[in-house]
C-alpha cells in the first residue's frame, strides 16, 4: 500500500504537468477561448476522463497555470536576486548589467511571453482571472523592488521615484520591449538588444 501510493501520486502529478505543459502552448499559440478540452487531451496524449480527474474545467486548468507561472517567475527572479547579493552588489559589473541579469527570466521566449500577454487579456475579461493575475505581479514586484533598493543603497545612488514606482516601470517597460519584439518578428539576438537598450534608458531615469 505504502508503495503504491506514491507510484499513484507521481503518476498524476506528471498527468498534471503533461496536460498544463500542453495547455499552455495551446493559449499561447491561439488562446484560452479557442483551445477545447479535447484539442488539450490530444496534445497531451491522454483522454477526457484523464483531463477531468485532475481539473474541473478549462478555466481551473488555466488558473492552475497563472499559478505556476507565478511560482516559476518568482523563484528565478529570488534565486537571481540571491545570486547577486552573494556575490556582493559592489563586486558586481554596471547596474544595468545587474538589472538586465535579474528580468531576463522572462524576456525573449516566443510562446513565454505569448502565454503571459494571453493571461493579461483574460485578467481583464475575468475577476477570478485578474485576481490571479495581480498576486503574480505583487510577488515579482516584492523581488524585484528589494534588488532597486540594495543597488541604490550598495552604491551609494538615489532613486528619483519610490522603488515600488522603479520597479513598476522597469517590469512595465521590460514586458512592452518583448511584446513590440515579438510582433515585430525580431530574432532573440535583436530581442535582447531592445530589451537591453529600454533597460538602460529606464534606469538612467530612475537613478541619480
Amino acid at each position: 500500500m505504502s508503495d503504491s501510493a506514491p507510484a499513484t501520486t507521481r503518476r498524476r502529478e506528471n498527468t498534471r504537468t503533461r496536460l498544463m505543459d500542453a495547455a499552455a502552448e495551446m493559449f499561447a499559440e491561439i488562446g484560452i477561448e479557442a483551445s477545447s478540452v479535447e484539442a488539450i487531451c490530444e496534445r497531451a496524449g491522454f483522454t477526457r476522463g484523464a483531463f477531468y480527474s485532475n481539473f474541473a474545467s478549462k478555466e481551473e486548468l488555466f488558473l492552475a497555470l497563472c499559478a505556476r507561472s507565478a511560482e516559476v517567475t518568482v523563484a528565478m527572479v529570488r534565486e537571481r536576486v540571491t545570486s547577486i547579493e552573494d556575490r556582493g552588489l559592489d563586486a558586481t559589473g554596471e547596474v544595468l548589467q545587474l538589472v538586465q541579469e535579474v528580468l531576463e527570466v522572462a524576456g525573449d521566449d516566443r510562446l513565454d511571453v505569448l502565454l503571459a500577454a494571453e493571461i493579461r487579456v483574460q485578467a481583464l475579461r475575468s475577476p477570478e482571472f485578474a485576481e490571479a493575475y495581480l498576486a503574480l505581479n505583487r510577488a515579482l514586484s516584492v523581488s524585484v523592488t528589494q534588488l532597486v533598493r540594495d543597488i541604490a543603497h550598495a552604491r551609494g545612488l538615489s532613486l528619483r521615484v519610490p522603488a515600488e514606482m522603479a520597479t513598476e516601470l522597469l517590469l512595465s517597460g521590460w514586458v512592452t520591449t518583448a511584446e513590440t519584439a515579438l510582433m515585430t518578428r525580431q530574432n532573440a539576438t535583436d530581442t535582447r538588444a531592445a530589451l537591453g537598450e529600454r533597460l538602460e534608458q529606464l534606469v538612467r531615469l530612475i537613478l541619480e
